[in-house]
């Protein structure tokens, strides 16, 4: 009884620390325009070094969707001073691991390395910035390496050609509803001077955020970004990102594919949903603890509770929210129903759980303990020094501020069950919505 009084005590003294509590972060921007933050954190000395670009998929011209992708995987190449694959090989000689990633609304390059090789991981990132070297020849290998990629995980994989028609559906203006990889007739006409031309615009110091996390010293952080960063010239002509948005909703719209290879049918339900905004994060917050009290659980939420358990109807239910997003982000459902449900069934029971909550509201126990699980986990995911790095790169590429970014573990506290009503209310409106369904051939339901 001792050791279990001990260990709750302190769970409590963990979640009654500031979510901050592991580090310091300051900020401070190059002549040239770079933004840095640096996150210190000296419990081992390692530190994460990442370039955010502040440019995406969704930031692509008209007709070259997948570019962006394209061009992160060119910036491997080689520069000047450095060979195709090169940077990486240094990297891995030093002990650490790099890597990049595209989104919507950012491109991202990170090494992982022992904290004194910083200034070296600097040197190679800031010359491939602004000093990349494409000869035709690697431009079309990895052009078809990409289009490779995509065959894979896409075309081949009829749960994902589905979740890219139901994306596109739901934004219809926006470029969000663009897949990420991109569409393949475009990607297979990219040519090196696309890539070229997108690269010259939009890799700049003045279009990039440095984030610094580990065992470092913001002096230490500056000094070496002035001396590698802050000689490259910026870009000139560096216009807001201003992108289509969505017209009024008028209708319900649905999506019905059918392909031979499904073997499990399931159905998506997903509406437009505002994201997190610059000095304006509850709706975004409550709309977290939304998707957590209807399907965070298979066990304790609403439609885990209402669908798998006492009803039966779904082997598997879920809610998702995305938070962090330039424009507005998605709040989708999925059921996959049990053996010999239909899904117009499962569709029936999903309009009737989200109706009865709509009517009655949270459990207010149950909402209390969400409210400590998001307090414990926002803590807990200070042990990882990469995911402290990739809250800020998302938060300031998306268009948030420092300040944004630290406050958000507070906003989430300060949720009540009356603003997540308020939320659902908004964003659960079916005529803003798209219902998917997945289903084998001919329409029969595969179990």
């Amino acid at each position: 009884m001792r050791a279990l009084t001990a260990t709750f005590i302190a769970l409590f003294g963990l979640l009654a620390m500031p979510a901050q509590a592991s580090g310091e972060v300051t900020s401070f921007t190059l002549d040239n325009g770079m933004q840095v933050v640096v996150v210190e954190d000296h419990r081992a000395p390692a530190v994460v070094h990442k370039v955010w670009y502040r440019i995406g998929s969704a930031d692509e011209p008209p007709g070259k969707s997948g570019i962006a992708h394209f061009l992160e995987h060119l910036m491997f190449k080689g520069t000047q001073s450095l060979d195709p694959g090169e940077l990486s090989r240094v990297v891995e000689a030093n002990g650490g691991s790099d890597n990049a990633f595209t989104s919507f609304d950012y491109t991202a390059y990170f090494q992982r390395v022992a904290a004194d090789r910083l200034g070296l991981m600097m040197e190679m990132e800031a010359d491939r910035m602004r000093n990349l070297v494409l000869s035709p020849e690697e431009v079309a290998t990895e052009r078809d390496v990409i289009l490779e990629e995509r065959a894979t995980r896409i075309d081949n994989d009829p749960n994902a050609l589905f979740r890219e028609d139901l994306r596109a559906a739901l934004y219809r203006n926006h470029p969000y509803g663009i897949p990420i990889i991109g569409w393949r007739h475009e990607m297979a006409g990219l040519s090196r001077d696309d890539a070229l031309e997108f690269y010259r615009r939009f890799y700049a110091p003045n279009n990039a955020i440095l984030i610094v996390a580990g065992d470092v010293s913001p002096d230490e952080v500056r000094a070496l970004a002035e001396r590698h960063y802050g000689g490259l010239e910026p870009s000139e002509g560096l216009s807001p990102r201003v992108r289509p948005q969505e017209p009024p909703s008028r209708a319900e719209r649905r999506v019905v594919m059918e392909d031979p290879r499904v073997a499990q049918p399931w159905l998506v339900r997903s509406y437009l949903a505002p994201s997190r905004d610059a000095g304006a994060q509850e709706d975004a917050a409550a709309l977290v603890f939304l998707a957590r009290l209807l399907g965070g659980s298979g066990v304790t939420s609403v439609l885990g509770s209402a669908l798998q358990f006492d009803q039966q109807i779904a082997v598997f239910t879920n809610a998702s929210y995305n938070a962090t997003s330039f424009d507005d982000s998605t709040f989708s459902f999925v059921v996959i129903p049990a053996e010999g449900v239909s899904l117009e069934e499962a569709e029936a029971a999903l309009d009737a759980e989200l109706a009865r909550f709509l009517e009655t509201g949270p459990d207010l126990e149950r909402f209390e303990n969400i409210k400590m699980q998001i307090r414990a986990s926002e803590i807990y995911a200070l042990d990882d020094v990469g995911d402290i790095a990739d809250r800020f790169g998302r938060g300031l590429t998306t268009g948030l501020t420092v300040a944004d970014v630290q406050a958000w573990p507070e906003v989430l506290q300060a949720v009540t069950p009356e603003a997540v009503m308020d939320a659902a209310r908004k964003v659960l409106d079916k005529q803003s919505s798209v219902t998917g369904w997945l289903l084998s051939e001919g329409g029969e339901e595969v179990q």
